[in-house]
């Protein structure tokens, strides 16, 4: 986490935030937040953090609580005390051992086309069987 400890905006522990917050650089939460987030950088989810929004930001680390959807451009990175509740988007995600997650789980790995075309296209083209069971 060295990378992200120049973040320009800090919500701290025993803060407590309600309502939109746009941020054009990173941002810190280690207190309570509930409301709406925007970030082209990095969110920082603190131990101490609890969270309750949908994210849309261009990495998140989440090392307290969150209620709420993930949607990150480049990865999701859940530390061993980070608890969960919503879905994660991302092309990259990394769990630690010890986290709780309630949710759906989409990983892109950087690819804009459908991930249930992509999947289907590797496994192939899958043949109707006529009545006998015989691939047609």
């Amino acid at each position: 986490m060295a990378k992200y400890d120049q973040t320009n905006s800090v919500i701290g522990e025993g803060s407590i935030f309600e309502g939109k917050f746009y941020i054009a650089g990173s941002l810190r939460i280690d207190g309570k937040f509930e409301g709406e987030i925007r970030t082209e950088e990095a969110l920082i989810i603190g131990e101490t953090g609890k969270v309750k929004t949908n994210i849309s930001a261009k990495e998140v680390i989440l090392a307290g609580t969150l209620i709420g959807d993930i949607d990150a451009k480049e990865e999701v990175r859940i530390t061993e005390s980070g608890r969960m509740l919503g879905d994660v988007n991302t092309p990259v995600l990394h769990l630690a051992k010890g986290v709780v997650l309630k949710g759906h789980v989409n990983i892109t790995g950087g690819q804009k086309k459908d991930v249930k075309k992509i999947v289907e296209e590797a496994f192939g083209a899958v043949k109707e069987l006529d009545k006998k069971g015989i691939p047609t």
